[in-house]
């Protein structure tokens, strides 16, 4: 990855955010933008004002950069308000500007949430689901090019790449806010068109229990740059050939939306569990 690329866009951030000393990120997919409402907004920049990030062009992206403090810890987190995909047309610098951004700001945990289509029959629309690992199917890598240390290894080990410790937390957190929680491996397709009948088949077969077309390159740069890393996939839909319904981004987000309440309750509640969160600033 060019490091010149994150250098224009870190330089670029405003001086409250680069001072800031955000306890966590938390990444947001689609239809998760109410996850925020519940947090007090600090400062605000938008995506098409930071260099070689730009404006998000997907539906239920809002693309905007959030500092917000949880409420009654005082604790600062950043929220990157939507994401950019590959399919979209940017290079990998901007798919996973988040995490080095994170990183450059001395964050050490990061929460991405993102919606998927069920390969599980067990999996219905509008459950929500802890990634506990993933299947790389786009054959494609964020580090694939010349080799940076900022970066971690050149061969980086993924043993364990959804922090055990976030899981836990989250999986706490949502028994206090009564949100049933599946656990699951998450199959990453490079999208824009959704997967057919038949590649679902195959996803089944390797294990696969949603399917999406992102989470993942955040989650190979976070692992290889020592960031601990969890992910949610909230259901929006049976995934091909495992219903009736012809698939269409509106009927995504439109499932989102009515089930929104319990996913902005869970990341609060979240945000409050995680150890810093408990610190009120003075």
């Amino acid at each position: 990855m060019d490091v010149r690329l994150f250098d224009e866009a870190f330089g670029a951030l405003p001086e409250v955010l680069r001072k800031s000393e955000p306890v966590c990120s938390i990444i947001l997919g689609s239809g998760w933008n109410r996850a925020v409402a519940d947090l007090n907004p600090v400062a605000e920049v938008l995506y098409s004002d930071i260099p070689n990030f730009g404006g998000a062009t997907v539906i239920g992206h809002s693309g905007k950069l959030l500092l917000a403090e949880v409420p009654e810890s005082g604790a600062h987190v950043l929220a990157f308000c939507g994401r950019r995909h590959y399919y979209e047309g940017v290079c990998w610098e901007s798919v996973v500007m988040p995490v080095v951004l994170s990183m450059r700001l001395g964050i050490k945990d990061i929460l991405a949430t993102n919606a998927a289509g069920s390969a599980n029959p067990d999996f219905k629309p509008g459950d929500v689901v802890v990634i506990e690992d993933h299947l790389n199917l786009f054959c494609s890598n964020p580090l694939t090019g010349c080799h940076n240390p900022e970066f971690g290894p050149r061969f980086p080990d993924q043993s364990r790449v959804y922090s055990v410790e976030l899981c836990g937390l989250i999986e706490r957190a949502a028994e206090r806010v009564s949100v049933a929680l599946h656990r699951g491996v998450y199959a990453f397709s490079g999208g824009p068109a959704y997967e057919t009948p038949a590649e679902i088949r195959a996803y089944r077969s390797l294990g696969a229990d949603v399917v999406g077309m992102s989470t993942v390159p955040e989650a190979i740069v976070a692992n290889a740059c020592g960031i601990r890393f969890a992910a949610l996939s909230f259901v929006s839909n049976m995934a091909s050939g495992m219903g009736d319904e012809r698939l269409s981004g509106e009927d995504v987000i439109a499932c989102a939306e009515a089930h929104s309440g319990k996913m902005a309750a869970l990341i609060l509640e979240f945000l409050r569990s995680l150890p810093f969160c408990r610190i009120v600033r003075k």
